[in-house]
């Protein structure tokens, strides 16, 4: 699994979506996500917002994923 991979996949389940994905082992990484659909949920429901979009890949392929979910707004 690659970074580059992971922040494609994020960007394409979450529309609009914008991720920085870093990881050098190929299983431990940490992603930054920046979404409007993050806006009043709260931090364990915007991580499964995200975990959704790598669906399986999660404890398997990607063994742990270090996120930072914000809005536009949070982000600035």
């Amino acid at each position: 699994m690659d970074a580059d991979t992971i922040r494609r996949m994020i960007e394409d389940g979450l529309p609009g979506a914008r991720a920085q994905v870093h990881g050098d082992d190929g299983v431990h990484f940490e992603a930054t996500v920046v979404c409007e659909a993050f806006r009043g949920k709260l931090p364990l429901v915007r991580h499964r917002m995200v975990y959704a979009t790598l669906g399986e890949l999660m404890g398997g392929a990607i063994h742990a994923l270090a996120l930072k979910t914000v809005t536009p707004d949070e982000a600035a």
